[in-house]
């Protein structure tokens, strides 16, 4: 019988990117409607609840990075040794994922609600905002944990060959979401609490579902308690692979205290509650194409463990037409309908016109970032994260940031709009020629392996 594995270097590649990326886009996508439905309804509340959303993303995009950091760098490296057959290896990076995730999210909800104030002052909070990032951030650390679980091991079920119990998962999270949102921010009249409260409680029950599938009987991998203690060399190489998706994420919560400070100076409150709009937008529309990465990278990971690199080369190549023409779409829709999507979030005119004219601007270079995500997203994948993180850092650090502390001076809030723009460019160009060093590598792999085969044929002959 063809096991999951077998298919992995067997499948037609675009029928294998089709099945581990259409679960991968649908739980995506579902994903993002946790924060998106909560937003829609805090929305309603009022601009000042929506900038509260916004001084608190910061700290849950720190939260995610955690989770990413273990999650995905433990799925990369199991992905590798389930191609190499080693079975036991991968069994103890799952073992020490989730006790790595457990030890690290109760840190991080430790430290948030010691420390919650200054934390969200210096996120840019005023006094009239202050209120409600508290009351949401607050409740969202209770639940830290099940996030970090939930979110982490997502990564790991999906890599493991069932991208669409990954997705169903992640659906059952979402519909119980969006099914408490209204009830408790509205009939139980608990505002923008009712909202954060609605969030952690389908982060239980995602939690929860991911890890009884990993003592089920139909998964291939399943918890041990023997692996559950930590090692040192398993715990590096888990926080060495998944170190280039941990510093996109802690890059981007540092672009988001630096936007926030901006936005606040040159444009108030409403600009920030803007901003909030912006990324909600852009997590709507692009979650399909982090989708297509995710589900191309146990795909890459797997083939390139097993040497079979002319399935990683045509894998590459059709995840880049992919993303490009999701980004594209993407692109388009932002343009034309910028402010049909801002009133999705709001009905006030002031934040609909500030958020119309930042999207536009924000994401003008949108389809060209195509390369750079699938540059970072091929690197983490073959476990080359200096390169990985060379990619991830430079739209964020080496190019957003300053942009963020230089052009606003200049052009005020049109500078912070601007600057996502611009790093976008710069960053794709440096993408696109990793990209292209990429492929020649791979060739030269490919030739090189070819010539081993032909050797050990020609000795086995004799």
């Amino acid at each position: 019988m063809e096991t999951n594995n077998d298919r992995l270097i067997t499948m037609p590649v675009s029928r294998l990117l089709l099945k581990f990326s259409l679960p991968a886009i649908g739980g995506m996508i579902i994903n993002s409607l946790y924060n998106l439905v909560d937003r829609i309804f805090v929305g309603r509340i009022g601009g000042l609840a929506m900038t509260g959303i916004g001084l608190s993303l910061p700290f849950m995009m720190m939260l995610f990075a955690v989770s990413s950091l273990v999650g995905i760098g433990a799925s990369a490296l199991i992905s590798i040794k389930l191609g190499e057959n080693n079975k036991d290896e991968a069994k103890g990076l799952l073992g020490n994922a989730i006790t790595l995730l457990i030890g690290l999210m109760l840190l991080m909800t430790l430290l948030g609600l010691i420390f919650m104030t200054p934390i969200l002052e210096a996120f840019g909070a005023s006094e009239a905002t202050m209120p409600y990032a508290l009351d949401y951030m607050t409740v969202i650390l209770y639940g830290a944990v099940f996030q970090g679980i939930g979110t982490g091991l997502l990564n790991v079920v999906r890599a493991t060959g069932h991208p669409v119990k990954s997705m169903v998962i992640v659906l059952v999270g979402t519909l119980i979401n969006i099914i408490l949102d209204p009830i408790l921010i509205f009939t139980f009249d608990m505002g923008i609490a009712g909202a954060a409260w609605a969030t952690i409680i389908a982060q239980l029950v995602t939690s929860i579902m991911v890890i009884q599938h990993f003592l089920s009987e139909k998964s291939q991998m399943k918890i041990e308690i023997s692996k559950l203690k930590l090692h040192l060399v398993t715990i590096k190489s888990i926080l060495s692979i998944g170190f280039a998706p941990f510093i996109m994420q802690l890059s981007s919560v540092v672009v988001s205290i630096i936007s926030n400070n901006a936005l606040k100076t040159h444009g108030g409150d409403v600009a920030i509650g803007a901003m909030t709009i912006i990324n909600s937008v852009m997590v709507l529309f692009l979650m399909s194409a982090m989708g297509v990465t995710q589900g191309a990278a146990p795909i890459i990971g797997f083939n390139y463990g097993a040497k079979r690199f002319d399935r990683v080369k045509q894998i590459l190549k059709l995840e880049l037409v992919a993303v490009s023409s999701i980004f594209t779409i993407t692109f388009i829709v932002v343009q034309a309908f910028p402010v049909m999507l801002s009133s999705i979030f709001t009905n006030e005119p002031d934040l609909i016109s500030k958020a119309s004219t930042g999207m536009r601007l924000f994401l003008l270079m949108l389809p060209l970032l195509s390369a750079q995500i699938v540059g970072a997203n091929y690197f983490q994948a073959i476990g080359e994260a200096k390169k990985a993180s060379f990619l991830g850092l430079s739209r964020q650090v080496l190019f957003l940031i300053p942009l963020l502390l230089i052009l606003p001076n200049f052009l005020g809030l049109n500078g912070v709009w601007g600057a996502g723009a611009l790093s976008d460019l710069i960053s794709s160009l440096i993408a696109i020629i990793a990209l292209r060093s990429a492929f020649n590598h791979l060739n030269k792999l490919e030739n090189e392996h070819r010539s081993e085969e032909s050797r050990i044929l020609s000795f086995a002959a004799k």
